[in-house]
Formats: structure tokens, C-alpha cells, sequence
């Protein structure tokens, strides 16, 4: 029976794990959320200040050795495990981390989840849906698609109860701009604000279901309250070339060579959501992009 009393979030003052934490706090008033993040890419502005809300600084890999009497007395009724390696070229250069934060890290939420008898909502990630070969185009998609094999398989094991949400190239509030981490539209927003071309992988059109991250945690917690399936699709429907993305800031543009281990195309089908969850994306990505640099162009007259 759906429950939110008690919540864990890992990954909580990440990009998406800090704005499910906020739709949980502004719909379900009586939840008590507790975040675990190592703050590799999550960042302590992102925190919401409320007392039902706490966060630690905990890796995954190491929740079994925290002597911390909140994380150890914490019983949660849903895990959002949020908190891992999430980008696909860097994890060729980053492969340690890539490996000991998705494959240990998850290791040890799915046993905690199993000792606590907590429901896993794992984020799975869409790069590696389409059969073997897509799972073997890099560390990161194989390390997600190696999980997703585990949980089934705990869950066949054990008993684990668990959901899998397939995520869609996520964009919005909070979304890492500045570094090796940052998706394609966190990419062109830190160019477009710096006034350099925006660099567009060629050959530009390989196409990408973009999700805005408000829809995104809106259907994570629809799972958790009506899920009926184990596994759902969680995009906007629509897809576009990366090429037409960048035309979308109307700013100079710059071809570079292509990289390692990026799918061609990607779409999601969310209607099993929408059946089972009442799940409709509302965000478009043109809409968001628009009001993007309406801001962006405010803030350069301003001066600030």
C-alpha cells in the first residue's frame, strides 16, 4: 500500500534528486525525506530548507559503514535512488567512478532496500533500451543496463520490490552547466551565457527525446502511488536533432568530431505510464528554451 511517512532520496541535492525532493515536500505535506549524496556533482544550494527534510554527506558505496544514528534508525517506505554516474562520455575517462558508483553503490542500496523491506524506484536510464548492442556502447549504459539485470534478479531472489523509470536526456531547474557532467542543454545554456558557439556533435542529426525534470519527478512519484507495472518509460514523446536544439538559441553554432558511445536516436513510448499513472508530460523543450533567453537577455542589460 502506497506510503510516503518516511522517504530516501540518495542523490538528494543532485540535478534530479533535488527537485523530486521539492515535489514530494510541496504535494505530500506529511513525508519525512531523508537525502544521502556525496556531493560529487550534488551541491548544498540546491537544499530545501524545511524540518521534515534532512541531508547527508554519504556515499553509496559506504551507507553499511555510517555509524550515523539518523541514516541507521531511518526506516523508509520508498527508496528514489537517484544517485549515481549519470553521463555517457565521460564515463570512458571517469570508468573507476563510473563503475564503483553504479555497480557497489546500487549493490548496496538494493540490499539495504532489502533489509529496511523498502520499494526501490531505481532511475534507469533509456541509452541502453534497444538489445545488446546499445548496452555495450559504454561503461555508463552498461553499468545501467547491468543494474536493472540485478534488481529483476533480487527481486526474483529475494523478494525485492522495486519500479524501474526509464529517463529521457533530462533538462531543467538545477541541471549541471560547467562541467564533464553536464547534459547537452546544460551545455548550450553555459555556452549561450558566455557568448561562445554552441557545440553541436556532428553529424547533428541524431535525434534525443528531451524531458523537462518537472515531469519527470511528477511521474516518479505517480509510480510510487499507482504503479502497476515494474518498468515505465518516462519521456516527452518527442524527438528532436541535436542540430534543430541548437538552432533553438538562434546562436552561432560549431560542428565537432563525433564521440564514443552516444546512441543515434532515442524516443520515448510513455503510454504505458499514461495508462497506469495518469503520466502526461506538460513541459516543451521550445517553450523552455525561449524563456531560457528571455532571461538570459535581462540579465546581460542588466549588467549583472
Amino acid at each position: 500500500m502506497f506510503n510516503f511517512k518516511n522517504i530516501l532520496v540518495t542523490g538528494g541535492a543532485g540535478f534530479i534528486g533535488s527537485n523530486l525532493i521539492k515535489h514530494i515536500s510541496e504535494n505530500y505535506k506529511y513525508s519525512n525525506i531523508l537525502s544521502i549524496d556525496n556531493y560529487s556533482s550534488g551541491k548544498t544550494k540546491n537544499h530545501i530548507i524545511k524540518k521534515n527534510i534532512k541531508y547527508l554527506k554519504l556515499d553509496c558505496q559506504n551507507i553499511f559503514q555510517s555509524k550515523n544514528n539518523i541514516f541507521k534508525k531511518f526506516d523508509p517506505n520508498y527508496i528514489f535512488h537517484f544517485g549515481e554516474f549519470s553521463r555517457v562520455v565521460p564515463s570512458f575517462k571517469k570508468k573507476e567512478d563510473c563503475f564503483n558508483f553504479n555497480i557497489k553503490g546500487t549493490l548496496n542500496i538494493i540490499n539495504y532496500a532489502l533489509k529496511k523491506k523498502s520499494n526501490l524506484i531505481y532511475s534507469a536510464s533509456s541509452m541502453h533500451l534497444g538489445g545488446r548492442e546499445n548496452e555495450n556502447l559504454s561503461p555508463y549504459a552498461w553499468t545501467k543496463a547491468k543494474n536493472v539485470e540485478l534488481i529483476k534478479n533480487f527481486s526474483k531472489w529475494f523478494g525485492l520490490k522495486y519500479f524501474i523509470l526509464y529517463f529521457y536526456n533530462v533538462y531543467g531547474e538545477n541541471q549541471i552547466k560547467a562541467t564533464y557532467m553536464s547534459s547537452v542543454i546544460g551545455i548550450f545554456e553555459f555556452q549561450y551565457e558566455r557568448n561562445k558557439k554552441l557545440t553541436v556533435v556532428k553529424p547533428g542529426n541524431q535525434r534525443r527525446d528531451f524531458t523537462h525534470v518537472d515531469d519527470i519527478v511528477k511521474g516518479a512519484a505517480l509510480c510510487a502511488i499507482k504503479g502497476i507495472k515494474k518498468e515505465y518509460q518516462l519521456g516527452s514523446g518527442r524527438s528532436y536533432s541535436i542540430l534543430k536544439v541548437a538552432k533553438m538559441f538562434k546562436h552561432k553554432i560549431k560542428m565537432i568530431n563525433k564521440r564514443r558511445g552516444e546512441k543515434f536516436t532515442g524516443n520515448a513510448n510513455y503510454l504505458q505510464a499514461k495508462k497506469d499513472l495518469g503520466y502526461t508530460p506538460i513541459k516543451s523543450l521550445d517553450k523552455y528554451i525561449k524563456a531560457f533567453i528571455r532571461k538570459s537577455r535581462k540579465v546581460r542589460a542588466s549588467g549583472s
